[in-house]
Order: C-alpha cells, then structure tokens, then sequence
C-alpha cells in the first residue's frame, strides 16, 4: 500500500513540474520527458526474458524445463527416474531369487542323502508320512 501512495506522489510531483510555465518550464518538460523514457527503457529490460533463458523457438532453455508443448524436460526425467528405479527394484528381486536357488543347491549337495533319494517317489510318500506325526 506504502507503494501505492509513493507512486502517487511522484505522479503529482512531475504533473506540478510540467505545468510550470515559461523557459524553466521546458526546461523542466524536457527533463521530465527524458527521466520518463529512461525509466520506461529501463522497465522494459526488466520485463524482456533474456534471449538465453526464452529463445523465439522451442529450443530455449524455457520452454525445455517448463515446456509449452509436448513433454517438458521434468516430466521426461520424472519419467526417467521412475523407470530406472523399477528396473533397480526388479534387478534385486532377481538376485535375491538366485542367491536364494543358490543356497538350496548348496544345502542339497551337502546333506548326507545321495540325490536318488530325492527324486525316488517312495520318499516323498515316506516324507509326508513323517511329516504327519
């Protein structure tokens, strides 16, 4: 609000000075004019994106992060992101399987029973009998 009323005050202070009369007056006039069109040069840099950061095309730096059409650079790497972490997830699962296969090699290649026994369909009837009781 403070803003508001400051603006206000210099638009008053240059509307009194452009309506002094006489030399001074154009004087005054002339340096109020040249004040104005450095202040509006001035503003219109600002308001100017930079020809680096918003190119005319859709190669600019602007439009590859915000994107104003197709896919921005955010969602493509969001994108990426995602699936290179599926990826990691599934490449654990697999090794975990294996090490798991693995391991139940190992025990099946050091335990005291020959593998005949394993396969023999007696011992399998014989295991369920046991494991009954």
């Amino acid at each position: 609000m403070n803003e508001i009323k400051f603006a206000n005050k210099i638009r008053q202070a240059l509307n009194e000075g452009a309506r002094l009369e006489g030399d001074r007056g154009a004087r005054v006039a002339e340096r109020l004019r040249a004040a104005r069109e450095r202040a509006l040069e001035r503003r219109r840099i600002v308001q100017e994106p930079s020809p680096v950061l918003a190119g005319a095309g859709a190669e600019s730096v602007v439009d590859s992060f915000g994107g104003t059409g197709g896919f921005s650079l955010r969602m493509t790497l969001a994108a990426l992101l995602l699936v290179a972490g599926l990826a990691g997830i599934y490449k654990f699962q697999l090794d975990q399987r294996a090490a798991e296969v693995e391991e139940l090699d190992a025990m099946l290649l050091t335990d005291d029973l020959p593998m005949d026994a394993y396969l023999d369909r007696g011992f399998e009837a014989w295991l369920k009998k046991v494991s009954a009781n």
